[in-house]
Order: structure tokens, then sequence, then C-alpha cells
């Protein structure tokens, strides 16, 4: 059976939506990750057998924007590429799709993507709206149209806000922030300790910024028009403090919640590309793989309390990897919410007891704390939704390479009640 290997990884900085990236729509932050990742690994386009991109926040404008990324950064148009999306385990539904494209030999290389420009969710308009301007377009005579005119009240140019929907389950009817604050309840986390966790977050990301150890998987951008270019992360908070957050107000349950925007994830942009290769066609290439793929999973749970979809799918990856907790080394479990990793954290410590069967609930122990994410998470740098998967699985194996250790559990919750983990082995050189 053939074997595949991740031989390379780049993303762009991440950047708070809105700001410097606010001009880049998602189909050029993906060009722009691929082209950089094909230039530091010496190889042409024609290089790519097929292109799958994670992505949740769909351009209207490019339906399939692996397609348009693929193209526009010159994979030849005999070449296949589509788009996934399992909300905020898209990067890692690019990946494991990768990965199993290279290991039933189809293909020997495809180039795994993940992005989102939060920045260009749309505006959106109530359907009552867009059926008076089709009978406005429609009429012909002065008196139809001003008829027409007549229809229209002022709510009706009321937006709606796409953010807002998309972060809002249809079927518990909940935002996720709300499915944090249940978390937050149940598990009895207090506001002190989820800003205590955000703080160490930030101090983290800052840290590992200032020793160089995003460097090697950041590129630099250039962002329309003619901006400074961007190297780094713009997140990290230096001159965050515990005070600074104790004035946040909750931002979903005004009245009782703790959840604010301090301690939860950014709304960011940003775009990732991982190079999976059959490891003999890698080999012929002269490419030193980064690591593999050992395990993965994912797994449903309550949407209400989506954000315990890691401690499920982790127990179905370890089995998958026939693995034990204690083999891992390091740990990167996104950070949706502060309260939702600690809910987490709990989680591993007592599975809950719909967590799959006992055989994966036995896979689960307390987490060693100081094996998870050792340079902050998203509530530093943020959460561009699509991309995230694939930006754990990077800084994961940049940072098993640097420590001299093998195994590491990428593992994020999902918008709707799911979870995904993927557990990776690092390749010596």
């Amino acid at each position: 059976m053939p074997q595949a290997v991740i031989v390379g990884g780049v993303r762009t900085p991440f950047v708070k939506a809105g700001g410097e990236l606010n001009q880049v729509p998602a189909p050029e932050l993906g060009r722009l990750v691929v082209q950089e990742l094909l230039y530091r690994l010496d190889l042409l386009p024609s290089a790519v057998d097929e292109l799958i991109a994670g992505n949740v926040v769909s351009p209207v404008d490019s339906a399939n924007v692996a397609r348009v990324i693929a193209l526009r950064a010159g994979i030849p148009r005999e070449r296949i590429a589509h788009t996934v999306n399992r909300n905020c385990a898209s990067g890692f539904e690019s990946l494991t799709e990768a990965v199993a494209r290279v290991e039933s030999g189809a293909v020997k290389s495809v180039m795994a993507v993940g992005v989102d420009s939060m920045s260009n969710v749309p505006l959106l308009f109530r359907k009552q709206f867009g059926e008076k301007l089709l009978k406005l377009s429609q009429a012909k005579s002065f008196g139809q149209k001003l008829g027409s005119l007549s229809r229209f009240r002022f709510a009706d140019f009321a937006p709606v806000i796409g953010m807002k929907l998309g972060l809002t389950d249809p079927v518990s009817g909940m935002m996720m922030g709300d499915t944090a604050e249940k978390l937050a309840r149940e598990y009895q986390i207090g506001r002190d300790e989820q800003d205590q966790f955000a703080l160490q977050s930030h101090q983290k990301a800052v840290e590992a910024a200032k020793a160089g150890r995003f460097n090697e998987e950041v590129m630099t951008i250039y962002p329309p028009p003619a901006s400074d270019p961007i190297s780094a992360d713009i997140g990290p908070r230096e001159s965050q403090s515990l005070a600074a957050l104790a004035k946040l107000s909750p931002y979903f349950d005004r009245r009782w919640g703790s959840v604010t925007v301090g301690n939860a994830c950014g709304v960011t942009d940003g775009a990732v590309a991982l190079m999976i290769m059959e490891a003999e066609h890698a080999k012929s290439l002269n490419l030193q793989p980064l690591g593999r793929i050992r395990g993965s999973a994912y797994a449903g749970c309550d949407p209400a309390r989506m954000g315990l979809g890691p401690v499920y799918s982790t127990a179905r990856a370890l089995v998958d990897a026939n693995m034990s907790l204690d083999d891992i080394d390091l740990i990167e479990l996104n950070e949706a919410f502060a309260a939702q990793v600690l809910a987490c954290v709990r989680g591993f410590a007592n599975p809950p007891g719909d967590c799959t069967d006992a055989a994966c609930r036995a896979k689960l122990k307390p987490l060693d704390l100081t094996k998870l994410n050792v340079n902050g998470g998203a509530i530093a740098l943020g959460h561009p939704v699509g991309a995230t998967g694939a930006r754990l699985v990077l800084t994961l194996l940049h940072e098993l390479r640097r420590r001299d250790q093998r195994f590491g559990l990428a593992t994020a919750c999902i918008g709707g009640g799911q979870g995904g983990a993927v557990i990776v082995e690092r390749l010596a050189a």
C-alpha cells in the first residue's frame, strides 16, 4: 500500500478580519500559499496531481474555490480540484482526504489547502426584499414602478449579518458562544479561569514569535493596495493582562455569562498549504518529509455541547492509530473558546458517558497540560475557520522537530456537533 507523507507546508500570517488582508479574497490567499510552497519545495505547478481545499465561507464568485486556486496558481487545467467543508475541521478534511487519495494509489501528490477570508463574509438581505426588488425591475410603466416602490419598508433595508448566521447552529438554535457558555456552566468554569487561560495563550504566542518559532511556517505577504509587507501574525498581544481581560463584558449572555471577546478566538483571515506525496515519489524528488498521519477520526456529539468534540474524536483517533494518550508528545487543541478548551481538559479526565464506546473511552486520561498548545492558540493567533486544522498540523510538525519528539495530536471542535482529530508522526531526517 502506498504511504502518504507531508513534505512541506506554509501559511500566511493570520490577520484580524477587516484588517490588513481585508482586500485579499479567499482564492487569492489560497493562490499565495500554493505558489509559495511550490517555490520552497523547488517544484513546478505540474508536480501537483490534485488540489483539495477546505473552505467554510464559500465566495459567491468562486463556488469551487479549490479549482480557482489551482488554476490561478498555474496548476495544469487537466488536473482536478475540489472543495470540502466540515466547518472548523475543513483544514483537517482537506488533509485527510489528500492522504486517502495518495494511499489509494490514485495520485502521487495532492496539495491540501485550508483557507478563509472572514473579512469577506457577506451581508445579506431578507427574501422579501429580493422579491420586491424583482417586482420593481419588472415594472414597465411609471405607475407600476411607483407602486412597487411604495411597498418597500424601512425594515426591508436592515441587513442580515452573514457572520451571525454562520456562527449559529440551525439545529440547536445556539450561537457557538452560547454552547461555550453551556459548557462553562456544566463544568463550573469561571470567568477568572477563562481569562487566565486566554492570557497564557497570548503569552505563549508572543514568546514563540519572539523566539522565531513561527518563522519557518509563515510566509511574507504584500497586501494590496500599497501596504507594508506582513511577516508575522497580527493577533498576539504582548500587553495583554488579566486586568484588561476583566474589563470586557460578556458577549453572548450579557447578564450571567462569562465568555467575552477576550477569552474567545479571533475572527481572522488566513490560508495554509500542505503538500502530500507518496513516500517513494517524494524520495525520488529528494524531498525530506516533515511527517505522516498515523491516525485520524471524526466524531459526532450533541450540537449544544459541540465544544467537547475533541474528546470524542481523539478517542477514536487513538484507536485508529493503535496508540495511547501516553504516546503523544505534543497536543494542539484549537482554542475556539477558553471555556471550551477547559471543558475538554475536564472531559479527557472524565469522558462523557456517550463518548463512543468503552474501548474508545479507555484511551482517554487526564491531559498533561505541559504538552498543550505550547506556542499559544487561536485565542491569540486567530481562527480563519477553513484554515485552522491545517495550521494546527503544520505548527505541530515543526514543534516536534524542534524538540526532537515523535508524535503529536491536533484536534478541534466543529460547529454543528462534531470533533476532528489527527495524530501525526514526525519523520526524522
